[in-house]
């Protein structure tokens, strides 16, 4: 078993699956609550894991979270987790449920409500070691939230919110390449793009973090290399394996920050009037912050050209629209329906964001709304942007 202590105990292996129940028993968890959605359910992933824990045991399951989770949904499965007497979470499959299963680790052990722990309202310290034992299950190859310290959780009043902390990160990842072998082509790439985007903003963020900056070059060569084999084909276990270490290798980086193209996805994916996935919202903004960012990173622009082995004159707005294209992603955020009236909006709360402040670019709402309306119309962002 290859196991990885950074920031937490990781399993990296196909077939770590099987050595759950050891991780339960390590960790003091009696009586685990699942969190997980429809789809891995549907699919057969949830009995696959009940098989490999205590046999005979009645494990009770949250399979409700929404594809963007919710306050709402966080209740409905706390309400789940404390009647069953629960004392610790399993979290299996992307990043919707492993942010879940965070937001009902922390409100298990601290009083609501669950807005006064949101990072941007000054909740940081308010959360402390008692969460709640986590162990999150990734079955898809791009959020990095099995190692990362925050959860994304829109509150009933439409805020995407961000809860950051040290202890919101899981006990145990287990990241088990196999379970991502039957992930369709779209979702596939979605999820690879959003890896790449945490590699590539994580390095640009201006914080001071060498380890973290090798961290993520490593995994963005890894994903670029690989991301076009894992779409085409999907059984190819080497693909997956690399995919999902540049998924971890991304999360492992969110010490460092991220930047505009999160401030505005995470508000992006709090809208009610359409549901938009969050790895495909990064894929089609990624070129357009990186017009947006350009003058204020040259250098890093330079060292990320030559990482991917690529000529000094190739521009990487337009590389990463390039892959964007040749994997099937939408081009622009009209492709994706995204009602252009909400852009006032959007653009106050990327201001707001935490991943805001890490932008190597300073922007304001002028400068949010200006990328928006770049990657609406499809057309580069101006430099005086």
């Amino acid at each position: 078993m290859s196991l990885i202590s950074y920031l937490t105990t990781i399993r990296f292996q196909a077939g770590a699956l099987s050595d759950v129940g050891n991780d339960l028993r390590e960790l003091g968890i009696r009586m685990p609550l699942i969190v997980t959605d429809a789809g891995i359910s549907r699919v057969g992933l949830v009995d696959r894991l009940i098989s490999v824990l205590s046999a005979g045991q009645h494990i009770p399951v949250f399979a409700g979270t929404p594809t963007n989770p919710t306050e709402s949904a966080v209740m409905a499965a706390l309400d789940l987790y404390c009647s069953h007497g629960c004392d610790g979470l399993i979290a299996i499959g992307g990043g919707s449920p492993i942010d879940l299963a965070k937001g009902v680790a922390l409100l298990s052990t601290h009083d609501g409500p669950l807005e006064q722990y949101a990072a941007i309202l000054g909740g940081i310290p308010k959360i402390s070691a008692a969460v709640a034992p986590l162990i999150a299950i990734p079955t898809t190859a791009g959020t990095g939230s099995e190692v990362g310290r925050a959860a994304l959780i829109t509150l009933e009043d439409g805020r995407k919110l961000g809860f950051i902390s040290p202890h919101l990160i899981p006990k145990r990842a287990i990241c088990d390449p196999d379970l991502t072998l039957g992930l369709p082509p779209a979702l596939t790439a979605a999820t690879g793009m959003d890896a790449i985007t945490h590699c590539i903003e994580t390095f640009l963020s201006p914080h001071f973090n060498p380890p973290a900056e090798a961290i993520a070059l490593d995994g963005l060569v890894r994903g670029v290399g690989n991301i076009e084999r894992a779409v085409a084909q999907g059984a190819d276990r080497t693909a997956r394996h690399e995919m999902m270490m540049a998924a971890l290798e991304g999360g492992l980086t969110f010490q460092k920050g991220l930047g505009a193209v999160h401030a505005l996805s995470h508000p992006l994916g709090g809208l009610k009037q359409v549901s938009l996935h969050h790895g495909t919202l990064n894929a089609v903004l990624l070129p357009y912050v990186l017009e947006f960012n350009r003058s204020h990173a040259e250098a890093k622009y330079a060292t990320l050209r030559q990482r991917l082995g690529l000529n000094d004159s190739v521009d990487l707005a337009d590389y990463v629209r390039s892959l964007n294209l040749r994997l099937g992603m939408p081009a622009t955020l009209a492709e994706m329906g995204v009602p252009r009236d909400s852009f006032a909006l959007i653009a106050k709360s990327a201001t707001e964001d935490h991943s805001s402040a890490t932008n190597p670019r300073p922007a304001g709402e002028a400068d949010y709304r200006a990328i928006l309306e770049a990657a609406y119309e499809g057309i580069p962002v101006k430099p005086g942007a």
